[in-house]
């Protein structure tokens, strides 16, 4: 079949052009077509720039195009300030790229909330992770006003409404609703263990169809978790994607497991690191070990790549772990007629600098 005839692939005429809308589907997103198709996706974490310059965004997103299935703008991670999610998603979506648009119930009450989920769905974004958000503390601005208006879970709420009730939350009837895949954080490594599936059982129910955890570097851990959420049957009603990444070093590690709350990393990984001759290769090994156990999971559909200021080993990391199977996500492309018409506008430059000469040889054959 060829992939103008094949719905789940069609390449629109426009980057930017919506693809065609399926039955059974939430949105008009790549990913949510390659998870309902039943492939195992791959996403990844654009760092966001402290910058102005859209550049600074294309650039980061290209080294990932060709290796992921959709890419999250991150809002505020941390509580700190960057370029907005909203305002990354705007230029991935001119590009062609698949954003999904974290919001962070932290910093914008649910007024500004539901606004940039229409503004975001008009302007193409298909994809919408519901957060919590960090506390100001956790940032560089402790002194900022913390809003919470929502949690989460009211969050997935409020944006299910909009979706399937076409209305605010006020009650008010949307012309248009967005047409979004919605998605939701997890935390298996963080205590208390038990709960955490019950968990997302509620993330289910307030709408969740995707979840990205956080790091997996404890696979034991996992697949506990997993056994409950099969027992459950919630793999059945929603797509787990496990979070991964790269450790630089094995001092990375120890500062990571004692800095960031709700990461967990086995004493184990750290003392492989530290026996290795090359400890950031040798943490680029142990991403790719966790992806390819990963993917034979059942109940896993596809993994998150988090790889902070390593962005540029994605790709490497992806393509050695396998998990793709020889699949190719969506990359721009150029068009076969594109080589013509470059070719043809040269020849039109071409003809516009030679007609000065032209005119004047015109008029001194008009003078004699």
């Amino acid at each position: 079949m060829s992939p103008a005839s094949n719905p789940f692939d069609e390449v629109p005429d426009r980057p930017d052009a919506p693809l065609p809308e399926l039955p059974g589907h939430s949105s008009r997103g790549r990913l949510e077509r390659v998870l309902r198709r039943g492939e195992f996706a791959v996403t990844a974490e654009l760092n966001p720039p402290d910058s102005a310059d859209p550049e600074d965004v294309y650039e980061r997103a290209a080294v990932f195009e060709g290796w992921v299935d959709g890419i999250n703008a991150t809002d505020g991670s941390g509580a700190n300030c960057h370029m907005s999610s909203v305002g990354i998603c705007a230029l991935l979506t001119r590009m062609g790229y698949a954003p999904i648009m974290q919001i962070s119930c932290r910093d914008r009450n649910r007024i500004a909330i539901q606004g940039d989920v229409l503004g975001a769905a008009a302007m193409g974004v298909a994809n919408i992770l519901c957060l919590t958000g960090d506390g100001v503390q956790a940032g560089d601005q402790p002194g900022a006003k913390p809003v919470f208006d929502f949690d989460c879970m009211s969050l997935l709420e409020t944006v299910k409404s909009m979706r399937d009730e076409k209305k605010f939350l006020s009650g008010r009837k949307l012309t248009t609703p967005p047409q979004v895949f919605l998605g939701a954080a997890i935390n298996p490594f963080a205590p208390p263990y038990d709960f955490r599936p019950y968990r997302l059982m509620k993330k289910i129910a307030a709408g969740a169809q995707f979840v990205q955890s956080q790091y997996c570097f404890d696979v034991l851990m996992l697949k506990s978790y997993m056994d409950k959420v099969r027992d459950l049957g919630l793999d059945e009603q929603c797509f787990i994607m496990v979070g991964v990444g790269p450790l630089a070093s094995a001092r990375t590690a120890k500062w990571i497991r004692s800095n960031v709350p709700g990461i967990h990393i086995p004493d184990s990984i750290i003392a492989r690191l530290e026996g290795a001759e090359d400890q950031k290769e040798e943490g680029k090994k142990i991403c790719i070990e966790i992806m390819q156990e990963v993917k034979e999971m059942p109940g896993i559909s596809g993994v998150h790549v988090m790889a902070y200021r390593q962005e540029e080993f994605v790709a490497e990391i992806v393509e050695q772990s396998g998990v793709l199977k020889g699949r190719r996500p969506w990359r721009k492309e150029a068009k076969a007629d594109d080589a013509m018409v470059a070719e043809r506008l040269v020849e039109i430059l071409d003809e516009a600098d030679a007609l000065p000469e032209s005119m004047e040889q015109l008029s001194e054959s008009a003078k004699s």
